[in-house]
């Protein structure tokens, strides 16, 4: 199994000087979805996304010498500009929680300003790109200090290591295009520690693939996905869907490999809905969905009935429905999107986005 811990980054502090890292890091919308945890955030069954673009934070870090002689994290965080107490309290949580990775964390003074391109806790996967970002600039901070984890392939396997422990998945979000997490025979090198990148697995049509995200509704959640996770455990639907997660995703898989459109397509929505459909046999149970994530599948269907064009859609979770399609759409499903859909978008909002390159250091 690997471990990360590492009791030798330990640093000298005395000529030690201020440095600052910044990454950005993109969300990702599962296909297969990830619903349902064990251990130390260890999936109950295997997952497979597609990298975005557009849905990113950027997180900048910058460290310095700490002031004060104790063994606790020293941070400041903010968010959108401004102090965030609560979201720094969950980082300090976390900090402290792989302090045996990243020793030298409790040496340091760290300041954190961290910002989304999309609203945060509407269910377009705001933990994934924030720890992923967080988790980037972590090893980058390693790298800096110790001369580690010069080879890409070593760093990005242990920054989606270190993102899982604080979102699972933000794992995905490492790697371009597209990445699976989760230990499945089909797809070799895969584990539940960390993602790997699935990019020269999949047709080239996915390559380039479109997920324009139709904001219902940019308010909070009314349950977090870390809530909605923990009711998996007496969800009584909860042990077939595991099994039936693993049947998709072999067929997804393959639908993926050979460019298969209406089959990923298939499979692709009958997994949104049936994330939303374990939110509601939850105990208690729960409904994340509006009047008009609703409307929207509704039209999405007609509208792929009557045109033939493969345009299909998902859900992360929240209410927020992402189109998917092929490049080849691209005309047809922008003019519908206007036509038919963003007067059903909270104040006409819409984030056009696409597979992206994966992470960017700043």
């Amino acid at each position: 199994m690997t471990d990360y811990k590492n009791s030798k980054l330990i640093l000298d502090t005395a000529n030690l000087k201020e440095g600052t890292m910044k990454w950005r890091c993109p969300s990702n919308i599962a296909l297969i979805k990830y619903w349902g945890k064990h251990g130390i955030q260890l999936p109950r069954n295997p997952s497979i996304s597609l990298t975005l673009d557009q849905a990113y934070t950027e997180t900048e870090m910058t460290y310095a010498p700490k002031r004060k002689n104790d063994v606790e994290i020293d941070l400041d965080f903010f968010f959108e500009g401004e102090k965030n107490e609560k979201f720094e309290e969950k980082i300090v949580k976390f900090l402290t929680g792989i302090s045996d990775i990243f020793p030298f964390l409790k040496q340091l003074h760290l300041t954190i300003k961290s910002h989304n391109s999309f609203p945060h806790s509407s269910g377009i996967a705001s933990s994934a790109s924030s720890m992923g970002a967080l988790s980037l600039c972590l090893c980058s901070l390693e790298s800096d200090l110790f001369g580690t984890l010069k080879n890409d392939a070593e760093f990005r396997q242990k920054a989606s290591y270190v993102s899982r422990l604080g979102s699972g998945s933000a794992c995905r979000s490492i790697y371009a295009h597209a990445a699976v997490w989760g230990a499945f025979g089909e797809a070799d090198g895969s584990s539940d520690l960390y993602a790997i990148p699935y990019a020269n697995h999949v047709h080239e049509v996915f390559k380039s693939f479109h997920d324009d995200i139709l904001i219902v509704s940019q308010g909070e959640k009314a349950v977090s996905s870390r809530a909605g996770h923990a009711l998996m455990e007496e969800n009584d639907y909860a042990d077939p869907r595991y099994k039936q997660a693993r049947r998709r995703m072999h067929h997804l898989l393959l639908a993926m490999e050979s460019g298969d459109l209406e089959r990923f397509g298939t499979i692709t929505e009958n997994e949104a809905l049936t994330l939303h459909a374990l939110m509601m046999t939850s105990n208690p149970s729960y409904i994340l969905m509006k009047p008009n994530s609703l409307e929207m599948i509704n039209r999405i269907r007609r509208f792929r009935k009557e045109t033939q064009h493969p345009i299909y859609f998902s859900l992360d979770a929240g209410p927020n429905i992402h189109l998917l399609y092929p490049d080849s759409c691209r005309d047809a499903a922008k003019t519908f999107i206007q036509s038919e859909l963003l007067d059903l978008c909270e104040n006409r909002h819409w984030i056009p986005d696409q597979c992206g390159q994966g992470p960017l250091q700043l």
